[in-house]
């Protein structure tokens, strides 16, 4: 058996189409942007050559369901059809080659950085611990009727979605952003119909889902991406994330990204990960073999992997349905045909530290220097893999100032 024969292998889905093998680019924040929040001839390079990399399914960075809620610079914001145009011209980009292209929808709730957005709301008006709270506006708890109108916004975005050929969307519903703010007994306090108990915390997550299917056709997919756990005391625990996802599959969710963390703890990005975890390279696997002893859901595992034998394994043992993958396609936008190939066997990815606690501890650079990445495969410029984090830190702030790192995320 050839070892790559299983990430080959397409993958069709029950009443619906078909995606050409395990291979899913998850979503990273591209940052690129007009100052309008538009997409950018960059973004469309960038995606065409992702495309052409090989990858069966390609998940979009944050894309905002309104212009007043942004998590960064450089978001994207599909709201209206005033420039579907270029939404259009995005999405055949990017499902070029027979690829998937599915647009991760979000609302950034309190984590809005000072400067990026004129307010911060949230399930209820709790603040983050001091050290991280000085980076955020204070947040105040949303009304009952804004959140149906966020309900509503979530789902026209996904309508205008696939009006521009986007074959599918993903609920961004993990990292502490909104949607995860209403999971969280830390972070929802709410006593009304929409906090209390998970299945009050859950139902702004099931009424978004619904609006969305209710707003597009059933050729349409729609996956959210969830924790597995906040990884914090009082937070959203694994037998929270089971639960919920038992519901998703009983409402008709078609994929389940499975990940972990927020800002407060960064799992997401490698950080604190058990040295038994980084052995078995995929961080959440562990829980995604008990969630399939479970559920029938499909599910994307990503974070960690970096050999195509363990991705294979993972896939023969039915721990997961696909492989999520995203720093590798920033230093190798062809990394899908590579695997496939068997040209690549190993996905060395190193540590980006400049020597400095401050900047290596929190992982700031690793996502500026990614996104320098990007960009360069937006240029049409060849990556640089080797390229000197202390210089990427020296081109970071000679370009964006010190409160750069105060406005990145993943």
């Amino acid at each position: 058996m050839k070892e790559h024969r299983l990430l080959a292998q397409p993958f069709t889905f029950k009443n619906k189409g078909m995606i050409k093998n395990r291979l899913v680019k998850s979503a990273m924040s591209e940052g690129m942007a007009t100052k309008d929040h538009l997409p950018t001839k960059e973004i469309l390079r960038l995606y065409e050559a992702w495309a052409r990399g090989g990858t069966g399914l390609i998940i979009t960075g944050n894309v905002m369901i309104n212009d007043k809620a942004l998590g960064e610079p450089g978001n994207i914001v599909l709201a209206d059809d005033d420039h579907i145009d270029l939404f259009k011209r995005w999405a055949k980009a990017g499902t070029s080659n027979d690829t998937h292209l599915w647009m991760q929808v979000n609302h950034p709730g309190k984590q809005v950085l000072k400067g990026v957005s004129a307010e911060a709301v949230a399930p209820s008006a709790v603040p983050f611990p001091p050290k991280l709270q000085r980076f955020f506006p204070e947040a105040r708890a949303l009304e009952e009727e804004e959140i149906e109108q966020t309900i509503r916004e979530f789902a026209g975005t996904a309508a205008l979605a696939e009006r521009a050929g986007f074959t599918g969307v993903q609920i961004h519903a993990a990292h502490g952003y909104l949607i995860s703010q209403f999971l969280s007994p830390r972070h929802n306090q709410r006593t009304d119909k929409w906090g209390g108990s998970l299945e009050n915390r859950f139902r702004f997550l099931s009424e978004i889902y619904q609006a969305i299917r209710s707003k597009t056709g059933g050729e349409f997919f729609v996956g959210v991406k969830i924790n597995s756990s906040d990884f914090m005391k009082a937070g959203f625990s694994e037998e929270d994330s089971r639960f919920v996802i038992k519901e998703l599959e009983r409402l008709g969710v078609d994929l389940i990204e499975i990940s972990g963390g927020t800002y407060e703890k960064a799992v997401l990005l490698g950080k604190d990960v058990k040295p038994s975890t980084l052995k078995r390279e995929a961080y959440f696997l562990e829980y995604a073999e008990q969630l399939k002893r479970e559920t029938t859901i499909p599910i994307v595992l990503t974070g960690g992997f970096r050999t195509r034998t363990t991705m294979e394994e993972a896939l023969q043992a039915g721990a997961t349905d696909f492989i999520g993958i995203a720093r590798p396609s920033a230093v190798n936008p062809a990394f899908a045909n590579d695997l496939l190939s068997g040209k690549e066997k190993t996905l060395t990815i190193k540590p980006i530290k400049t020597g400095l606690p401050f900047i290596d501890n929190k992982g700031l650079l690793e996502i500026t220097w990614y996104s320098q990445q990007l960009t360069r495969i937006g240029k049409g410029k060849p990556v640089k893999p080797g390229f000197p984090p202390i210089l990427s830190l020296l081109l970071t702030l000679l370009q964006n100032g010190r409160e750069v790192f105060q406005k990145r995320r993943v």
